[in-house]
């Protein structure tokens, strides 16, 4: 994750505004929701139903806003809003004007559903595209951290003796006027389109199938996120009293681990995703909420209500329950920050606020569905909490299977790349020239057997890769090869029509959109040296004219899986943690894309891999890209 990111001019504003508008809305849901000295508190249940109800209905006019306008110069306007509800909610919490209260959560709800899809849809005109990930776990992890801080100085506020109301009062206008403040700091963006239009045809186009299916599959995933937060959320106060045997106290404790083990997984799915989309690491984290939730539905009742509080932390069964409630919140951190970022990139510029928009209506459905649901199992079938939180872990967990079924290619391309980031001290460069969408050859010196591992896992996009049948057929890396897809190529005088079977195939993957990985080699190195490119290139290029990457690969030339020194895979390994470059170079347009410059371009990028392999720096391998 990159710490810069939160100090820079481009992103530190947007952070604070997002971070200071969660935290005024959970603080006043905290102190609205917690009874007072002679009042009655909302139902945390009624308060979120008020608080969703405008997602349905105002969202997709925020997504219809944010994209005909100038967002910096919306969100200013939408903080201006928060700032006039704050002072409402002053007033009538001062008054104490009990059925007035009840219009809070609604008009909050409707500043949320303006500004929801104008806050994700901004991101990434600010930052560059192996940012955004960084960018999304941010904002993630504010978003987790001021919830929890929100709900408990809520809840704290609420029960003070004294001065109660004016405290609330002043945190509340405090916390919208910083808002204000830190968006004003957001740099402008030119606006598009200064017309309106209302939203008769809201959104771009959407199919179940074709491009889309991604797209559509990624908001059922924040969906089930929301239906799961919720769940969590709505259960977390009948668990602190029923399981626990505490109130207040121990269910700021849980509330605070859930929520922070959330910003910790968000930062970890930074982390290791390194300005890459990893969508291995939603199959990760779907695994360890149903992990978590069924460790939680075993936690028994916890010893009785006149222990003090020292007393119930040293108890064993409280710690597990601990550490499985941070390990759903860990896994819904790595769940959700890939599946928001997979939405802006498959999403174009001018719909991307719409299109969260639809994202965020079908969230608040879900919330809805989580609302009804908790009210069902809890209050009309009696079912304790254990079996409830089971039932959510069982959802999460048959997630994370069904998506790893589906398409293993992500999760398992993530363990094999770490499982490399073991063996080899890796660092790249140019890894953004890989375009974001649409089809491309990306192609590269070949050095060893290594070398489609080490290059699919340094790619922001899964690669189709075009290799030598011998290698293809290798049986420690068959199976691999056969997963991600790769296409197998023999010369003629061993298969006739294998070459044409090939081309067909990578025509079929450029066609479909993807990015085809090959060493135009053709073989591996025999000498450690690049040797002449082969004409199948210039072939590939006639029939799908795409823009060409090369890059430049170093330091596995002395492998095990080289041929240095004998036949590759003939000799016990001996180089572990070796320093091993990988450099991108910008995209060739097709016109450029000649085999004799893509040769000399591969060449040079490979004499600069050399060059930083041969040079020992603190800090090898944790330098961004350049």
């Amino acid at each position: 994750m990159s710490a810069a990111l939160i100090t820079q001019r481009h992103f530190a504003p947007l952070f604070w505004t997002q971070a200071l508008g969660v935290g005024n809305t959970a603080f006043l849901f905290g102190y609205l929701a917690t009874p007072a000295a002679g009042e009655e508190g909302i139902a945390p249940g009624l308060l979120l139903g008020l608080l969703i109800a405008p997602l349905l209905l105002l969202s997709l006019w925020g997504g219809v806003l944010g994209d005909r306008l100038d967002k910096s110069r919306l969100i200013r306007r939408l903080k201006l809003l928060e700032l006039g509800i704050a002072l409402l909610a002053a007033l009538l919490i001062w008054l104490a004007s009990g059925p007035l209260l009840y219009l809070l959560p609604l008009l909050l709800g409707g500043q949320a559903a303006l500004f929801g899809p104008v806050r994700y849809a901004i991101l990434p005109q600010h930052l560059l595209p192996t940012e955004w990930v960084s960018g999304n776990a941010w904002i993630s992890l504010g978003t987790f951290l001021a919830l929890s801080l929100g709900l408990v100085l809520g809840a704290w506020v609420a029960g003070l003796p004294e001065w109660s109301r004016l405290t609330a009062v002043l945190v509340i206008i405090a916390t919208a006027l910083l808002g204000l403040v830190a968006s004003l700091a957001i740099p402008f963006l030119p606006s598009r389109e200064a017309r309106i239009v209302p939203p008769r045809t809201p959104a771009p186009r959407l199919s179940v199938a074709g491009p889309s299916r991604p797209l559509l599959l990624a908001m059922l995933g924040l969906g089930i996120f929301w239906f799961l937060g919720t769940s969590y959320l709505l259960q977390l106060p009948g668990w602190a009293h029923g399981v626990v045997g505490g109130a207040t106290t121990l269910f700021s404790l849980l509330l605070a681990v859930l929520t922070i083990g959330a910003a910790l997984g968000a930062l970890l799915c930074a982390r290791f995703s390194a300005g890459r989309l990893e969508l291995g690491l939603v199959v990760i984290g779907a695994l360890l909420m149903g992990a978590g939730g069924l460790v939680l539905s075993t936690t028994p009742v916890l010893a009785g209500d006149d222990q003090s509080l020292a007393q119930r932390i040293a108890q064993y069964d409280l710690w597990k329950m601990l550490l499985a409630l941070g390990m759903t919140g860990v896994g819904g951190g790595l769940f959700i920050v890939p599946l928001q970022t997979l939405i802006q990139l498959m999403t174009q510029e001018e719909g991307r606020a719409r299109m969260i928009a639809i994202n965020n209506i079908l969230a608040a459905l879900l919330m809805a569905m989580a609302l009804l649901v908790g009210v069902v199992m809890s209050v009309w079938l009696g079912m304790g909490p254990q079996p409830f939180m089971g039932g959510l872990g069982l959802i999460a967990l048959l997630v994370g299977v069904g998506l790893m079924i589906r398409n293993p290619r992500p999760v398992l391309r993530l363990l094999i790349f770490a499982l490399v980031h073991l063996i080899y001290r890796l660092r790249f460069r140019g890894r953004q020239h890989i375009p974001a969408r649409g089809a491309a050859l990306v192609i590269c010196n070949h050095v060893s057997f290594m070398d489609a591992l080490v290059i699919g896992g340094a790619s922001p996009r899964p690669l189709r890769f075009l290799m030598d049948r011998p290698i293809y057929e290798s049986p420690w890396l068959n199976w691999w090869f056969r997963i991600v897809g790769a296409i197998p190529v023999d010369s003629e005088r061993h298969d006739p029509g294998s070459v044409r079977r090939a081309l067909d195939e990578v025509s079929r993957a450029l066609r479909q959109g993807d990015v085809v990985m090959l060493f135009p080699e053709g073989r591996l190195t025999t000498d450690g040296e690049i040797h002449r490119f082969r004409r199948g290139l210039d072939i590939i290029l006639a029939r799908d004219p795409v823009p060409v990457v090369p890059a430049g690969l170093a330091g596995l030339w002395g492998s095990w899986t080289s041929h240095c020194s004998g036949r590759a895979l003939t000799k016990f390994p001996r180089r572990f943690r070796a320093r091993v470059a990988l450099f991108f170079g910008e995209p060739l347009t097709p016109e450029q894309a000649r085999r004799g410059v893509l040769e000399a371009r591969v060449r040079e990028l490979k004499a600069g891999a050399d060059q930083c392999v041969a040079r020992v720096r603190p800090g090898w391998g944790h330098a961004p890209d350049r």
